[in-house]
């Protein structure tokens, strides 16, 4: 079977099957980031910056307006 396929009869199945379906593809793949990962490395930075200095921050409506979204 070919991924069009696949892809056509996953988008079919109802909201539940694709949301199992999705977790168990992404439980069956490698994990991607890993401790010594510039992207975690980064993560942890920004996390102690924001620890330290919580102005740095923005709350949650603050990100909804700014992406349009209220």
């Amino acid at each position: 079977m070919k991924y069009a396929e696949i892809q056509k009869h996953a988008l079919d199945l109802p909201d539940s099957d694709r949301a199992l379906l999705a977790s168990d593809l992404l439980d069956s793949l490698p994990a991607v980031l890993e401790e010594d990962n510039d992207g975690i490395a980064k993560a942890v930075r920004l996390a102690k910056e924001l620890d330290d200095n919580p102005s740095m921050g923005c709350s949650w409506e603050e990100v909804k307006a700014a992406l349009g979204r209220q």
